[in-house]
């Protein structure tokens, strides 16, 4: 990527412009920033060379993408780019980047939690003490389960990781099927993953949404995985057929689920989801450690620097595939 021009204008979208992320003034004058929100981002956009989505959701950039004519990066403070990638911009010169390895380890500190909850019955301890009743209970192992993690990414690896050191047995699911890999062992085709799934106690979502992830986990997933599995989603909530989960929980395909995220967030009062049992929800947090903003502005102006100096940039998204590739994780 070349070097920007001298003092480069760069807009930080913001929910709110008054709000702006900590820490940019590391960048001294070598940049003008702009601040803005949705409605100001056309403006905003008139001469800037990159863009700073802090406000990560945001599906503004499409709208005002006639005036981002100059424009030669964006960078998405979060892991998925699903809102942010429409066809002008993935046709474009215009490169992205994300918040690589940012949330690879608190995410995976989520999952683990969350199989560690459901093992040990920790939700029903929990309303049982409301109650103020003891009930005693035997509970599960997670040492010597299977667990399958679809997405073979940051998050799904770190995830395999801390996993296998508690002794579960982990399997990857991938765009393609492999052997002998270092964190997964066998990585089956996430299109077969519904014939991969019978012997499976806890089936992990942790990939990126797109084409090919978008309904995944469906029907036939639920019908051919055992009755006494467990779901966990920290991925995005699309990759879940939702209804088929609320179908599979009520008719006893599956034991349990615990869901980060969400087909519609936040997620509407009325959903089945919030009263079925074995279901424990949580609002879309499981990367939202203590700090996590300071790192995801740091991460941002260590980035900055080196487009500055004209450094190959971090991170860098494959817009077509919808997220950083694999060759590329280990140098960025």
């Amino acid at each position: 990527m070349n070097a920007p021009p001298d003092r480069p204008v760069v807009v930080v979208l913001c929910e709110q412009a008054s709000q702006p992320p900590p820490h940019l003034d590391a960048l001294g004058d070598r940049v003008d920033l702009r601040y803005a929100d949705d409605s100001g981002l056309s403006q905003a956009l008139t001469g800037a060379s990159a863009l700073l989505l802090w406000d990560f959701f945001s599906t503004a950039l499409q709208r005002a993408w006639p005036s981002a004519t100059d424009l030669a990066w964006v960078h998405v403070a979060a892991a998925g780019v699903d809102t942010l990638l429409f066809d002008a911009l993935v046709e474009s010169e215009v490169v992205v980047t994300n918040a690589h390895k940012i949330f690879d380890c608190p995410i995976a500190e989520f999952v683990l939690a969350s199989m560690l909850a459901h093992a040990k019955d920790l939700h029903a301890s929990h309303d049982y003490q409301r109650e103020r009743v003891w009930r005693h209970r035997e509970t599960s192992s997670l040492a010597g389960t299977q667990a399958l993690v679809v997405g073979t990414g940051g998050i799904g690896r770190e995830t395999a990781r801390l996993l296998r050191a508690l002794g579960v047995h982990v399997r990857g699911a991938g765009r393609t099927a492999r052997p002998g890999d270092p964190d997964f062992g066998d990585v089956v085709a996430s299109t077969d993953l519904a014939q991969s799934v019978a012997d499976v106690d806890h089936l992990v979502i942790a990939a990126p949404l797109t084409d090919q992830t978008r309904g995944l986990v469906d029907r036939a997933v639920f019908a051919a995985i055992k009755p006494s599995a467990h779901l966990v989603n920290v991925a995005r909530g699309p990759i879940v057929d939702e209804q088929a989960l609320v179908t599979a929980l009520e008719t006893g395909q599956i034991a349990a689920a615990s869901l980060d995220v969400f087909e519609s967030e936040p997620l509407p009062t009325e959903s089945r989801l919030w009263s079925l049992p074995g279901v424990a929800i949580s609002a879309h947090m499981s990367g939202d450690v203590v700090g996590w903003r300071d790192a995801l502005a740091r991460q941002f102006i260590t980035n900055a620097e080196r487009w500055l100096a004209g450094e190959p940039l971090h991170g860098v998204v494959d817009k077509r595939l919808g997220f950083v590739p694999a060759r590329t994780q280990e140098t960025s």
